[in-house]
């Protein structure tokens, strides 16, 4: 995005953030249903990450790409948002334990179409979900994956595989149907 429609929206000017908006909305939602249970619960997360892009905008720098820092504030709106629901759904700690890599788990170059796919992710527990969108996403490695989440690596090993296993018995159940 070019500085001057980024100063245009620091002024306040409301044609520029509108159009900031329209710009990335698309991409934005799409990343936010990724997060999210339902396209209502992305929507919910979506504005709250517009919100905050807004009102931290000062802070962008112009080193790097502006999506890029942008698509931080979403992450972590929705690694929030999901927090709040980690705190009713506890995950299970298993410190200490290896957890081999599930190479078994299907290509998603085999995988249904996109929204059947987004459609089964949304099916998969909070914490499952944040972790194998962390992971496999957004290619955050365990040990940062631990530490956004306020999680050990082996609990985050853990939700990784219960999440790729869970989300093989959803496939097998979609294409059995």
């Amino acid at each position: 995005m070019p500085s001057s429609e980024i100063t245009a929206c620091l002024r306040g000017d409301r044609r520029a953030q509108r159009a900031l908006y329209e710009r990335y909305k698309g991409r934005m939602f799409a990343l936010c249903l990724r997060y999210a249970g339902s396209p209502t619960e992305a929507e919910d997360i979506c504005q709250e990450g517009f919100l905050r892009l807004f009102r931290d905008l000062a802070q962008y720098d112009g080193r790097g790409p502006f999506e890029g820092w942008m698509r931080k504030i979403f992450v972590h709106t929705a690694l929030q948002h999901l927090e709040k629901q980690r705190r009713r759904i506890p995950t299970e700690s298993i410190d200490g334990i290896d957890i081999p890599d599930d190479s078994e788990f299907p290509s998603l170059d085999d995988a249904p179409p996109a929204e059947r796919l987004l459609a089964l992710l949304q099916q998969l527990p909070p914490g499952f979900r944040a972790v194998f969108n962390l992971y496999v996403l957004e290619g955050y490695t365990h040990a940062e994956i631990a530490d956004i989440l306020s999680i050990s690596v082996g609990t985050s090993k853990s939700q990784l595989l219960r999440a790729k296993a869970h989300l093989r018995r959803l496939l097998e159940k979609s294409l059995a149907e």
